[in-house]
């Protein structure tokens, strides 16, 4: 018998097709779908978002039919997640803009005993850097270092390059402001900025994804080891303003300060990190004497797609997660894997390395984080060990080829604009024992602490 749930995971399984097919329309993909779950849920409602007892209890059609469009848009959408994004996004463009990541790479380099201890300096400073700012905007601030680097070594860019993203990518991961991953798995887990670090007194996920920033950095330092004689002088860049420096730091202590509120005010992070940027950039409006058009130019830079990208996504997520699709997925793995923690454990590990290496790892995130976690609670274990591992391997498997992550695409784009065209099989030799190296050094900790 055809059913509700075989509708919505038909909906979800031709969304999710068409955005592996068409990566540059899937905000149109995510959205259509989104809005079609609401229209069938209006119409048949109960079916698929299941309707409270006091919309039952009022009289007429309307009550219960305009509940889909309510529950998509106030309890399903986690405008936390959006606003954290949103305010982060701005904080991070004008922290770029006043050149102070350039001024500290500057330093690095100079101060560095050989190129390679400098190449990997910048390497882990772009890791540092992407705790805090979106993937693509860290390697878009670092290119013009590394490439002026590999000039003056008259040597050809394209690894260095390709250790910018991969080294952002693997480092976004960490923080609850790094990536919308996180933020999605902070929201789903209810963690706040301080368990990133610490969790149930045990080291959290912060302190695992170094374990393969330092991998990351030796696998590195072999690579280029070639340049251990050489060393390179480069001109300092003069800082426009450390105040978008201080609104990052406000950010991030504010974030922390905030972890140890008890209120019932679910928005209280999203509120905090979207006025500090709404703030922010008033001074670059009003202290920076921009005009209207300059300051408009920085939000409409800001990466809205991913925004769009996330309001459907969440919504045809919360439909499949209600119908119960996702306890289903869940019962199959368990049943699949035997019930086995290391099983499990690897199972969603290499699942996840392997479906981020090809597809946006944001809706395989949304979608897996309630089956790790029901996988865990039938297994009987803690969930941090799966959910954590899908953590990992989603975020760090989109190192291994060239579409794997936003970053990875943006710097094939500047390798190709400087005459460095990069094949698929041309990343993939430092994309897969990246990959491996790192995924190998996280999942190492992450079980010795949580298993």
């Amino acid at each position: 018998m055809f059913s509700m749930k075989t509708l919505v995971a038909l909906i979800a399984v031709l969304m999710y097709a068409l955005v592996i097919l068409f990566q540059n329309k899937k905000v149109l993909f995510t959205t259509g779908a989104a809005v079609l779950v609401v229209i069938i849920a209006t119409f048949f409602p109960g079916q698929i978002f299941p309707l409270p007892q006091d919309v039952v209890a009022l009289e007429g059609w309307f009550p219960q039919r305009i509940y889909a469009l309510y529950h998509s848009l106030f309890e399903i959408i986690n405008w936390n997640v959006i606003m954290i994004y949103l305010g982060s996004m701005i904080i991070a463009s004008l922290f770029i803009y006043s050149k102070v990541p350039v001024k500290i790479a500057d330093k690095i380099v100079n101060r560095s005993r050989n190129t390679c201890i400098a190449m990997v300096a910048i390497l882990a400073m772009t890791g540092i850097i992407s705790i805090f700012v979106e993937n693509v905007a860290t390697v878009l601030v670092m290119a013009p270092i590394g490439l002026a680097l590999c000039s003056k070594l008259k040597t050809n860019p394209t690894f260095f390059m390709m250790g910018l993203a991969v080294m952002s990518n693997l480092e976004g991961t960490a923080t609850l402001v790094g990536d919308p991953p996180s933020m999605i798995f902070a929201s789903y887990a209810g963690y706040s900025f301080n368990d990133f670090f610490f969790y149930s007194d045990k080291p959290s996920i912060f302190f695992i994804i170094q374990a393969g920033m330092v991998a990351g950095c030796v696998f590195f330092y072999f690579f280029f080891a070639k340049n251990r004689k050489n060393k390179v002088l480069v001109e300092s860049e003069k800082v426009i303003s450390w105040v978008p420096f201080v609104c990052l730091l406000l950010m991030i202590f504010g974030l922390a300060g905030v972890s140890f509120v008890n209120t019932r005010f679910e928005y209280l992070s999203g509120t905090l990190v979207l006025s500090i940027g709404i703030l922010s950039l008033l001074w670059f409006k009003l202290f920076q004497k921009k005009t209207n058009a300059e300051t408009a130019k920085v939000v409409k830079e800001l990466d809205w797609e991913t925004i769009f990208f996330l309001l459907g996504i969440f919504v045809v997520i919360g439909a499949i997660k209600e119908t119960g699709l996702l306890n289903d997925l869940a019962d199959l793995l368990v049943n699949v894997t035997g019930g086995s923690k290391v099983a499990g454990f690897f199972v969603i590990l290499f699942i996840s390395v392997i479906v981020s290496g090809f597809v946006d790892n944001v809706p395989y995130i949304i979608a897996m984080l309630p089956v790790a976690g029901g996988m865990a609670a039938q297994i009987g274990i803690n969930s941090e060990l799966f959910m954590f591992a899908l953590l990992v391997g989603s975020c760090l498997g989109g190192n291994l080829t060239p579409f794997g992550a936003s970053a990875n695409i943006v710097a094939m784009g500047i390798l190709k604009k400087e005459n460095y065209p990069m094949k698929f099989s041309g990343w993939l030799k430092i994309g897969v024992p990246f990959t491996l190296i790192t995924t190998a050094a996280a999942s190492a900790l992450l079980w010795f602490i949580w298993a």
